[in-house]
């Protein structure tokens, strides 16, 4: 029995010839036949997080008159000014309750996801958590530099050890611009300049030596 022959019209060999060209090149790049709604299959390159990510329920932003109220309140619980809370959140976000830093700083007060674990704060994206969280931490840093607020601000972009290991503002230029920028929101005006901090030189160290406490001896550099 011979093969069968199938004659097609010069449109739809040049249309099937572009397909076959075309497969290979779609597979190489991810794309594939899948299901779509109707159950008709579909060409997609749409991986299942991008899909996801579609799908999932945009976050409803709210106004930034909304937040006033909820950032007095919480600044007010923490002992903060809450001119002060308000700056932050304008330089950190922008009133965005949804922004997400290319660092992966989520929220209105931009909390990283270990810090916001570290607070208790589930829901970064929620504005009553995320000031929850935020107003604590910001709280712990004026406590930590003794109120003063230059270093507090320094230590919410570039972290608490940097501050310390500079002992002042560290030489970041985005961190001396940050805080900068967040005292001249925060003064209603321009900031008096904030440069940054040169290392403090360490103190000598002490020897250590032998010394005796009544039966017993022990090592130390505690001058008595």
């Amino acid at each position: 029995m011979r093969g069968l022959r199938i004659i097609l019209p010069a449109a739809t060999r040049a249309s099937l010839a572009a397909a076959l060209v075309l497969v290979p090149t779609l597979a190489a790049g991810g794309v594939e036949l899948k299901p779509g709604p109707s159950g008709r299959k579909v060409i997609t390159n749409e991986n299942e997080v991008q899909r996801a990510t579609r799908l999932a329920p945009r976050l409803v932003e709210p106004r930034q008159d909304e937040l006033i109220p909820l950032i007095e309140r919480h600044a007010r619980d923490r002992g903060l000014d809450p001119a002060l809370v308000r700056a932050v959140v304008q330089a950190e976000s922008g009133y965005n309750a949804a922004a997400v830093s290319n660092k992966g700083a989520l929220g209105l007060m931009q909390l990283m996801p270990t810090t916001a674990v570290e607070l208790a704060v589930a829901s970064p994206f929620d504005p009553e958590e995320n000031l929850r969280g935020g107003t604590r931490y910001l709280h712990g840093l004026l406590e930590r530099f003794d109120g003063d607020v230059t270093l507090a601000l320094a230590a919410y972009n570039a972290g608490p050890s940097a501050v310390e290991r500079y002992g002042g503002v560290p030489p970041y230029p985005e961190t001396v611009e940050y805080v900068r920028r967040v005292l001249s929101l925060w003064q209603g005006g321009d900031a008096p300049s904030v440069g940054p901090a040169r290392r403090r030189p360490l103190p000598p160290a002490r020897p250590v030596v032998w010394r005796r406490d009544g039966h017993r001896a022990h090592l130390t550099n505690i001058d008595h």
